[in-house]
Order: structure tokens, then C-alpha cells, then sequence
């Protein structure tokens, strides 16, 4: 990944911290939503507004709904992942 990829990542996990008010959490891409991260279905709906905000992305909902259980899953689904090439 180059180093704007980087830096991408990073801001990702940090909307990820600030929209679920995370403090001295380790975030990975491994990272489960609702296990390791404590969200739930509106927080998901409130993460994908900021990556929307943040990136000019859009993202289906049916698709976060379905697939997205991870930080990984949110980046493969489209989410950021154009951003981050």
C-alpha cells in the first residue's frame, strides 16, 4: 500500500474511533463491528455516512447489512477501498 494508502488506513480507523467514541482500543482490519468494537446495526449506518463523507463513496446498505463484519469487510466491500489504491 503506498504511503497516501497509509494514511488513508489510518484515518479510516480514525473515523472508526470517533464515530464509535473508542478510546485506547487497538483497531485492526481484523477488528469485528460488534464483538471487538461494541456497535451496532446504527453505528454501522453512522460509519458508512462518515466513509461517504470522508471519501465520496457510496456504499448499499443491504450490502453492509449482509457482508460487512469487520474493518477488513468494510474496506473490501467498496467502502474505502477505491480510496485506498
Amino acid at each position: 500500500m503506498s504511503m497516501a494508502g497509509d494514511e488513508r488506513m489510518e484515518r479510516v480507523f480514525e473515523i472508526i474511533e470517533d464515530q464509535l467514541h473508542l478510546t485506547g482500543v487497538e483497531i485492526t482490519e481484523d477488528s469485528s463491528f460488534k464483538d471487538d468494537l461494541g456497535a451496532d446495526s446504527i453505528d454501522l449506518v453512522e460509519l458508512v455516512m462518515a466513509f461517504e463523507e470522508e471519501f465520496g463513496v457510496e456504499v448499499s446498505y443491504e450490502e453492509l447489512e449482509k457482508k460487512v463484519k469487520t474493518v477488513g469487510d468494510a474496506i473490501e466491500s467498496g467502502a474505502v477501498l477505491a480510496t485506498l489504491k
